[in-house]
């Protein structure tokens, strides 16, 4: 597989990264199966895949607890990325960005990850009761310290009900994120940058990504798929389980997955031009290239439990697509529905 850079100290990965959230959290409960998550991991490890995306939230910790025992046995294999800040409770998650805690989740998620070192750390979210650059000081004593390579900020779209009502323009939707990278970067540098980036989620093109690309940080584009939305595999109306974010987001009633076809239409139409599914060429394939066309230092992560489409996504690597490809992406209808 194709090789690219996160940072400037060039850390190297797989142009395609491997999502892991939804082999332990968020997503189908009664389909996560450790046995074949393993299997998952071990199968993109094999087609060039090496970005392992995890955080210490994620189960809690029962993510980070199954890559694990992959890394025990292919550590060299894989560049590992985990997140901290962010605490799970029954009810609520709450942000905790106190040095103490950052330094405590650190050599917490080395051990559940059984390697020494942590490639890429990530601020999940900050705390709003503590200075970023605090939270960020203690993550650079970390790689000081030679627990971790690098360090990576998790980007969150802040959209306005207000404006989005009034129809107008979102240009400002990661200003806050914009705002806190300045910051930290004032503390120590930022090799890359964590956010949503798909067809039907362009926003991070607007000002996040041109911000990346000007100080030459690495850019994660998390839900590359649109949260499995644009690999057509989903029926409108089937309904997720109760545990599954899907079940409760208003892009994924049964109306709006109906009036957001056409994109995955379109996609698919460029996916036959390639030779389609007789020659192995899927819609989530050309929504993965897309991604990658973004630019170099553009790293798709797109999250799976299933073997067979983390082999998949792997190959979007090798998939080019044209300047008619591209111009009817472009012209692909907005997707309906709020986000949020």
């Amino acid at each position: 597989m194709e090789r690219r850079t996160i940072g400037a100290t060039a850390l190297e990965v797989g142009a395609v990264g491997l999502g892991c959230m939804p082999m332990s959290w968020a997503y189908s409960a009664s389909r996560q199966r450790g046995d074949r998550s393993l299997r998952t991991v071990h199968a993109a490890l094999d087609a060039g895949v090496t970005l392992l995306d995890t955080a210490d939230m994620y189960g809690p910790f029962t993510n980070e607890l199954l890559l694990g025992r992959v890394l025990k046995e292919r550590r060299a294999d894989a560049f590992v990325s985990t997140k901290c800040g962010l605490l799970v409770g029954d009810q609520h998650i709450v942000a905790n960005g106190r040095p103490g805690y950052v330094r405590r989740a650190c050599d917490a998620s080395l051990r559940r990850l059984q390697t020494d070192v942590i490639d890429l750390y990530q601020l999940h979210r900050a705390d709003p009761e503590v200075p970023v650059e605090e939270t960020w000081g203690a993550m650079a004593e970390l790689v000081t310290a030679g627990k971790v390579r690098a360090l990576g900020l998790c980007a969150m779209a802040v959209r306005s009900p207000r404006r989005a009502a009034a129809g107008a323009a979102r240009t400002d939707l990661y200003e806050g994120t914009i705002r806190q990278l300045e910051r930290v970067q004032q503390v120590f540098p930022v090799s890359a940058v964590q956010a949503e980036l798909s067809v039907w989620s362009p926003e991070a093109l607007r000002r996040l990504l041109p911000w990346c690309v000007s100080r030459g940080v690495g850019f994660l584009a998390a839900m590359p798929l649109g949260n499995g939305f644009l690999t057509g595999t989903l029926t409108p109306g089937g309904g997720f389980e109760p545990e599954d974010l899907r079940a409760r987001h208003p892009r994924f009633t049964a109306e709006m997955m109906a009036a957001n076809q056409p994109i995955v239409v379109g996609l698919r139409r460029v996916a036959e031009r390639h030779g389609g599914e007789a020659a192995g060429v899927t819609p989530a394939q050309v929504a993965l290239a897309w991604v990658l066309g973004r630019g170099r230092h553009v790293v798709p992560v797109p999250g799976t439990k299933h073997e067979r489409w983390a082999v998949e996504n792997a190959r979007a690597a090798g998939l080019s697509l044209t300047a008619e490809d591209l111009a009817e992406i472009a012209a692909l209808p907005p997707a309906r529905g709020s986000w949020d």
